[in-house]
């Protein structure tokens, strides 16, 4: 079955429960923003993972610049798409996102796991329009040789076909609308309910995003040209994953979290000015929910870091 649409389960009218629908090339993109300044922090999610997730950070760093979330085509509150897509018509899409709803650039990017793919792809692209580069947990086209034969072997097994997944039982949704409420807390309650309902309607989505990985990411990020020389950190997530964990044994677990912080390191380093920090605990999928802290952290510095650019 080839990839459908994605559409959202909420009301006729699409409207998101924070920020606004802006026409862009025949399709509504969902876009929030607050604060002022510049550069502006844009937060790029990861798959399966909408501008509303970012919620937290976002308006932490609102408190000392402009600072947007946004949905990308065929995820959260914007049109629905065929998936998975390309990263360079994910990035275009943004950037005339971005000039629609009047946010100038340079941008500082902050793009997680996925939505680290589209933020170096931007950067690749429009090198001058980047003020700077936040990767959280990112994934990287040359992974699969920073892991273990046999940790690259269980990755190709572990691959999900979004179309044959079931449905969700009553007892799943009922466990996942507790985790939500516990992980979103912090929400104001209508974007609370609102984004764990979106979730547990649309939860293949993250799959159907990540279905061209090895026909089209990788290749086109490993040919697309090298990072302009910006400030960049690479933020690492060091917590257990609990779906390796279903198949792997615990050696191979540690010698894959190990590839990994190899591989978060190799991507700080192939800049001049690229930084690896290390967020003991925190977990792939909610890094940022669970230590904002060290998020909002890593953008001050990378505006400080940006600001000097700008007066050298």
């Amino acid at each position: 079955m080839p990839p459908q649409p994605h559409r959202t389960a909420h009301d006729p009218a699409g409207d998101p429960p924070l920020g606004r629908l802006h026409d862009v090339a025949g399709r509504r993109l969902m876009l929030h923003r607050a604060g002022a300044g510049a550069p502006a922090v844009v937060f790029l999610p990861g798959g399966g993972l909408v501008g509303l997730d970012f919620l937290d950070v976002q308006e932490r760093a609102a408190r000392f610049t402009t600072s947007v979330l946004y949905d990308r085509a065929g995820t959260g509150w914007s049109d629905p798409v065929t998936l998975p897509r390309r990263p360079g018509e994910v990035v275009e899409e943004l950037r005339a996102l971005l000039r629609a709803a009047d946010v100038p650039g340079p941008y500082l990017l902050v793009g997680h796991s996925l939505g680290a793919f589209y933020a170096r792809r931007y950067a690749q692209l429009h090198p001058g329009e980047v003020a700077g580069l936040l990767l959280l947990d990112p994934g990287h086209e040359d992974m699969l040789g920073y892991l273990p034969e046999e940790a690259a072997a269980l990755n190709e097994a572990m691959r999900l076909d979004p179309e044959r997944l079931p449905e969700l039982t009553d007892e799943q949704l009922r466990a996942a609308r507790e985790q939500y409420a516990q992980l979103y807390a912090a929400w104001p309650e209508p974007v609370r309910e609102a984004l764990t309902e979106h979730h547990l309607a649309t939860w293949r989505t993250g799959v159907r995003e990540t279905l061209n990985f090895d026909t089209e990411v990788y290749d086109e990020l490993r040919h697309g040209g090298g990072l302009p020389d910006v400030p960049l950190t690479v933020l690492g997530a060091t917590g257990r994953n609990a779906y390796w964990a279903r198949f792997a044994s615990e050696e191979l677990m540690r010698a894959a979290h190990d590839g990994i912080r190899a591989l978060h390191a190799a991507i700080a380093a192939s800049v001049p000015r690229g930084e690896y920090r290390v967020v003991e605990g925190a977990s792939h999928q909610y890094l940022h929910v669970e230590h904002p802290d060290a998020v909002v952290e890593a953008i001050r510095d990378l505006l400080d870091r940006a600001a000097l650019d700008r007066a050298a």
